[in-house]
């Protein structure tokens, strides 16, 4: 699918991280991660010369070199004072398994819109056989989304949520280094040396349209070091059974040195007669485990890793792209982008967009908005045309009009091209908007401490609270579920 794409300025949503050298003005405060995004310069309405300017570069090809360490940042973490618990036992031994118990959690202010009533069964199936702790049953949720799941604001709440509930099945999909500054994940370990090139679907572009899972792609030489684990703090994320790191074979690919707890372990050579993607798997006994991947030889290109255990249980990809639109999933070209999505084979497919695209204003177009998002959500129905999906609406987004605060109008068009494109892609969708308030409410949750002073991202108690919205209205149509699928077996 081709499309003419109009930008504005970008929200300037970075993280600016506190080091001894200065480079970033602005940290996040370490109890409740307030700080993650700056505001945006006057609340001005998109330039169409902004636009074009920024279509240009994001359509350039290339990469961009990161000039500073990934690290993980302790201040950029949710609070954490949850402790997992077991889920409900499993019944086996030839007798018909009991009724599971609906999960207790708190209401949200609505629920969630189910155009057919039917499209989240099967990823309810799914959660069922995890939480009968069926041998194996692995839960998977894909969460693609903007900026708030860079940083793995909502998306890390939720995973802890499903992992507190039904079992931690391992952390899932990660990128190999930071593509942006505010990229972060929760509950893991992750570092990488300088040095790597970055090719994103936001830009600089790679020619061939492969970008992996998470829509970035990774170039780097001998030397390069990244390195994953388990979580060295708090209760989630302690212990891991396998990681998959996904890498492109290709001639003239360099090696990947894999050892594990500092031992060397494998090396895989990349070098192949033709360009494919490749997985490779190295298993260990459950538990607390670090892999370090150095590169040798020439030039490696690799994508992400992921972090598993056997299960029963849940895994959360959060798969967030800085400055992301939906329609920017359609630069990956689709063969691969299918391939990869067949490849984790999630029960849930998650988007969760919109902030970005109020940024564009007018620029683009509602009715091609629509188009390219159904478009794209087609795309992964058709790799996966028994998963289940879910679209996130767009929260409140407000800016300062004549010394006036005020909502912008083009979310309440945004959110009703959202609620379209559900209804006619069969997706359940989460009225965000409304359930914030809507219009006129996201004032409100700044001054409550739950919305940035940028007026369009939520603090890190806002991102919590938006999450456990979406988990309880889940966990509704879960209760749902049950009840209707106990009667339908009963005698």
């Amino acid at each position: 699918m081709t499309e003419r794409v109009f930008f504005s300025r970008p929200v300037q949503a970075v993280f600016l991280v506190a080091t001894l050298g200065g480079l970033f003005s602005l940290a996040p405060t370490p109890l409740n991660r307030l700080s993650l995004f700056v505001a945006p310069p006057g609340g001005t309405r998109p330039k169409a010369e902004d636009a074009a300017a920024l279509d240009a570069s994001a359509e350039r090809l290339g990469e961009a070199e990161l000039a500073a360490d990934s690290k993980t940042l302790p201040g950029m973490a949710a609070p954490d004072g949850t402790t997992p618990t077991p889920t409900t036992p499993a019944l086996f031994g030839g007798r018909a398994a009991q009724p599971l118990e609906p999960i207790a959690t708190t209401a949200p202010p609505l629920p969630l819109l189910d155009p057919t009533g039917h499209s989240l069964d099967h990823f309810f199936a799914a959660l069922s056989k995890t939480q009968r702790k069926q041998p194996g049953a692995i839960t998977r949720i894909a969460h693609f989304g903007d900026s708030v799941i860079v940083s793995d604001y909502v998306s890390g709440t939720l995973r802890r949520k499903f992992q507190e509930n039904f079992g931690d099945a391992g952390h899932g999909y990660m990128l190999i280094a930071n593509p942006w500054p505010a990229y972060f994940h929760n509950d893991v370990f992750r570092f990488a040396t300088k040095g790597f090139r970055v090719s994103r679907i936001v830009g600089p572009l790679t020619e061939d349209g492969w970008y992996g899972l998470g829509g970035v792609t990774f170039r780097g030489s001998a030397g390069v070091v990244a390195q994953f684990g388990t979580a060295e703090k708090g209760s989630f994320g302690k212990n891991v059974s396998r990681f998959v790191l996904s890498y492109l074979e290709s001639p003239g690919g360099g090696v990947l040195k894999l050892y594990v707890d500092g031992e060397l372990r494998e090396e895989v050579d990349t070098k192949g007669p033709e360009k494919r993607m490749a997985r490779h798997e190295i298993r260990m006994a459950d538990g607390s485990h670090r892999l370090e991947m150095r590169l040798g030889g020439a030039e490696t290109r690799t994508f992400g890793i992921v972090l598993e255990r056997e299960g029963p249980g849940v895994v959360l990809d959060a798969l967030g792209v800085q400055g992301a639109r939906i329609r920017f999933l359609d630069k990956q070209d689709d063969a691969h982008f299918a391939d990869e999505l067949r490849w984790r084979r999630p029960d849930l497919v998650v988007y969760q967009f919109g902030a970005n695209e109020s940024g564009d204003g007018y620029a683009y177009p509602m009715d091609e908005y629509l188009t390219t998002m159904k478009a794209v959500i087609a795309q992964s129905q058709a790799a996966l045309p028994e998963a289940s999906c879910m679209i996130v609406g767009a929260m409140d987004r407000a800016r300062v009009e004549e010394g006036v605060t005020t909502s912008m109008k083009i979310i309440t068009l945004i959110v009703a091209e959202q609620k379209k494109a559900a209804q006619e892609r069969g997706c359940a969708y989460f009225d965000t908007y409304e359930s914030m308030g809507g219009w006129g409410s996201m004032p409100v949750w700044v001054k409550r401490g739950l919305g940035q002073a940028d007026m369009t991202h939520p603090t890190g108690v806002g991102a919590e609270r938006l999450a456990g919205w979406i988990y309880g209205a889940l966990m509704q149509r879960y209760a749902a579920y049950l009840k209707e699928t106990s009667v339908q077996r009963a005698p």
